[in-house]
């Protein structure tokens, strides 16, 4: 009976241990981002543009992070950079100045917008801080096509400055802020775009983000995205 006592009480501690068990915390779900347009688009982007005084910055590394961004937002399909580099190449250009541009380059790749990002404050040390803004340009339905417009030709061309100058329009939005990790309000932010992006059981939970500066300038540019987005859908409705 002693023998039976202690097999009961061991089963009773193992059944006590197993109701205390941990479980995993489940992952949670992404904030998505919706391009407010009745029909789907396409854009591509550019190479970035780097004014914030580091030299550490991989101008094609920063539009890949846009690009990750950008491919998550449901309505778009995306261009990657390196078709972008290829377009400029084409029209002997190193970046887009003018509206012009930027719909010559639409035009090659046969896409509706351009995204040309530019990173304005790069501080990779914790608490990170970040600056950057994206330029949309949409190419307008109005758009004329080049004559013969072809990339051989182009490449045979002396100068963009015989291309037919193309009207100017203002179909350009943008979108600048800075984010500085130290900052509470951007503390809640990264908390609401880590939800659904990090491992909730993991040691450091949100702060994935803030330890990996490539991670954060993600997160800035999912900021910016989301900014530009709602700045689209206010003028669709005002229209």
């Amino acid at each position: 009976m002693k023998i039976r006592r202690i097999g009961l009480l061991i089963l009773a501690m193992l059944a006590s241990a197993g109701g205390c068990a941990h479980h995993p915390k489940p992952y949670g779900e992404e904030n998505v981002l919706f391009l407010p347009s009745a029909r789907r688009q396409v854009w591509a982007i550019a190479p970035t543009l780097n004014i914030s005084g580091q030299d550490q910055i991989d101008p094609l590394l920063q539009s890949d992070l846009v690009y990750q961004e950008l491919q998550q937002v449901r309505g778009l399909t995306v261009i990657p950079v390196n078709r972008v580099v290829e377009a400029y190449y084409a029209l002997k250009i190193e970046k887009v100045e003018n509206e012009r541009q930027a719909y010559q380059v639409c035009d090659l790749l046969g896409c509706d917008g351009l995204v040309v990002p530019t990173v304005t404050a790069y501080d990779p040390y914790v608490p990170p801080k970040f600056g950057a803004s994206l330029q949309l340009f949409v190419k307008p339905g109005t758009y004329n096509r080049m004559p013969k417009l072809d990339t051989h030709l182009l490449e045979q061309s002396p100068t963009t400055g015989a291309m037919p100058v193309m009207p100017e329009a203002k179909d350009m939005a943008q979108v600048v802020d800075i984010y500085d990790a130290s900052n509470g309000t951007v503390r809640d932010r990264i908390d609401a775009y880590a939800h659904g992006r990090t491992d909730p059981n993991g040691a450091l939970g949100p702060a994935e983000i803030t330890v990996s500066m490539d991670r954060y300038c993600a997160f800035g540019y999912h900021e910016l995205l989301e900014e530009l987005l709602q700045g689209l859908l206010n003028a669709n409705n005002a229209g």
